[in-house]
């Protein structure tokens, strides 16, 4: 789904090359439930823009759903990234002149999708993050749980091959950052594909596999639990 082979970004200057990743080589599988850790600096950002495709590599191969995407222009990447990458951002993102209804549209009309289909995937994911009755609320009348799951919904109604979730409970209390975990663990269940960047050890800790970044390069791999689990069965 998402591999990048000894990607490396670079910012130059006249008077220093400066990395934030380094000979970086990561795989995604499909249906992976993926959390990347690292403390503050170490790249976590950068490899989510790359794999989002708001940032380009400045060397080595990204290939996303099978596709090299690596040395794509603006408009390419636009594309793919609309029709393929669901984002979930820390601080929400939702425009607050709009209402949850009218948020969730916002991707789909840029796809120019029949309003008829819109309108049926704007209620299954509102359904399915439980805000069916909240469809004509504005932001600023949720809680931050709530508002998270708007975005969460805004990000599934495209039906993306890859959701990318950067501190998706940072800004959330214990008690709304289990819950919007939670639904994260029941999305990916159903074979949502997601990446999940966080500081937080408990929430990296219920993905499936951990990804550690030092210094713009991967330190640690963690195999998938079911994978340790079936070795130790075999053992």
């Amino acid at each position: 789904m998402l591999k990048m082979t000894h990607l490396s970004k670079s910012f130059r200057t006249e008077v220093v090359e400066t990395y934030a990743l380094r000979d970086f080589s990561i795989h995604v599988r499909p249906g992976e439930f993926v959390a990347v850790t690292g403390p503050s600096g170490s790249g976590k950002t950068t490899f989510l823009n790359i794999a989002g495709l708001l940032e380009t590599s400045t060397g080595g191969t990204y290939e996303l759903d099978g596709e090299d995407v690596s040395k794509l222009g603006d408009d390419a990447r636009s594309r793919i990234r609309n029709g393929k990458i669901g984002f979930i951002f820390q601080a929400f993102n939702l425009i607050p002149d709009l209402n949850v209804y009218d948020n969730v549209d916002v991707p789909l009309r840029y796809r120019r999708m029949p309003g008829a289909e819109r309108k049926k995937r704007i209620g299954e994911v509102l359904e399915r993050v439980g805000l069916s009755a909240r469809m004509r609320h504005y932001p600023a009348e949720l809680s931050g749980g709530q508002q998270q799951r708007v975005a969460i919904a805004r990000a599934l109604a495209g039906s993306p091959k890859l959701l990318l979730a950067d501190e998706p409970t940072g800004n959330l209390d214990s008690q709304m950052a289990r819950a919007v975990m939670q639904l994260l663990e029941d999305i990916h269940r159903d074979g949502a594909t997601i990446v999940m960047v966080t500081h937080d050890p408990e929430l990296a800790a219920r993905a499936q596999r951990n990804v550690h970044v030092i210094d713009g390069q991967v330190v640690d791999l963690g195999e998938a639990p079911t994978l340790r689990m079936n070795a130790q069965a075999m053992g």
